[in-house]
């Protein structure tokens, strides 16, 4: 059985991911209480994969995680696509007029920013660590003034009731998980790539190294910066690359390698696919 470490509890968007990835094998979830936690344990060979969310279509990049991959090691082997649907949920028998506060996860929130400011605008809104654990809360503690924020699911295992579905800014609404290992998987499936490196402080340097890329057919995606800790003005350029030519993938690897000051593949793998029927 696969230990598979997620951020949040039973019920949560990374549950589901991990559900999602895994298909029919037989896997067990390890409950994190923040994604340290969820590195911690794959450092100490306590898990045997990890599920990690690094970005929402609304709310952007998580920046912390790109870190916490390379302060810990981890190879990235796959990654899913889950559209997200926010509910508010609260216990049966609560009126919307009866909400004071409301709890979610923080970028769960920033997904709802329109729905709050229209219909709650001065309620008070507390940020948890987790969308399940925010319905946890209002169902263990019998809250009849507060509500939550969460997928439908949390809603059925915490028995609460989901007044409004919907709610996110953008029915569009995805986010992109990344599957983690300790060690890389190689595989003639593999098509996609997620690396990063730094270039030097000179004109041009950044462009020269993106060109490499186009150059060699290969599609960027995704680029990123991450500020380098205790060095103001750098940072580390984090690219994800499609390719569908090997050779050509190689030899842009080894052509970057020239032109920047380090580099590292944090992960090969297999694009995830994403429904076009939400976009």
């Amino acid at each position: 059985m696969k230990k598979i470490a997620i951020q949040g509890i039973a019920g949560c968007f990374h549950e589901d991911a991990a559900q999602n990835y895994f298909g029919n094998q037989e896997i067990k979830i390890v409950e994190c209480n923040s994604f340290q936690k969820v590195c911690a344990l794959m450092d100490e060979d306590k898990a045997d994969y990890a599920v990690m969310a690094i970005e929402n279509s609304i709310a952007g990049s998580i920046l912390q995680n790109y870190s916490l991959i390379r302060e810990y090691h981890l190879r990235i082997i796959g990654e899913i696509y889950i559209h997200i649907q926010m509910n508010l949920m609260m216990l049966p028998g609560v009126k919307k007029e009866d909400i004071k506060t409301i709890y979610s996860h923080p970028v769960a929130i920033r997904q709802c920013t329109e729905y709050l400011e229209t219909y709650f605008p001065n309620a008070k809104i507390i940020e948890n660590q987790d969308t399940a654990a925010s319905g946890k809360i209002i169902s263990e503690n019998n809250l009849k003034n507060a509500a939550a924020i969460g997928n439908l699911r949390t809603a059925s295992l915490y028995h609460l009731n989901p007044v409004d579905k919907g709610i996110e800014s953008n029915k569009k609404n995805y986010t992109r998980f990344w599957i983690l290992s300790k060690h890389a998987t190689q595989s003639k499936k593999n098509n996609k790539a997620s690396i990063c490196f730094e270039v030097g402080h000179y004109c041009g340097a950044l462009a020269a190294a993106l060109d490499i890329f186009a150059k060699h057919k290969i599609n960027m995606n995704k680029i990123q910066s991450i500020p380098v800790i205790g060095k103001p003005n750098e940072y580390t350029i984090h690219v994800d690359i499609e390719y569908d030519n090997e050779d050509n993938y190689e030899e842009a690897i080894h052509e970057i390698l020239k032109n920047v000051s380090s580099m590292s593949v944090l992960g090969e793998y297999i694009r995830g696919k994403i429904d076009n029927s939400i976009l």
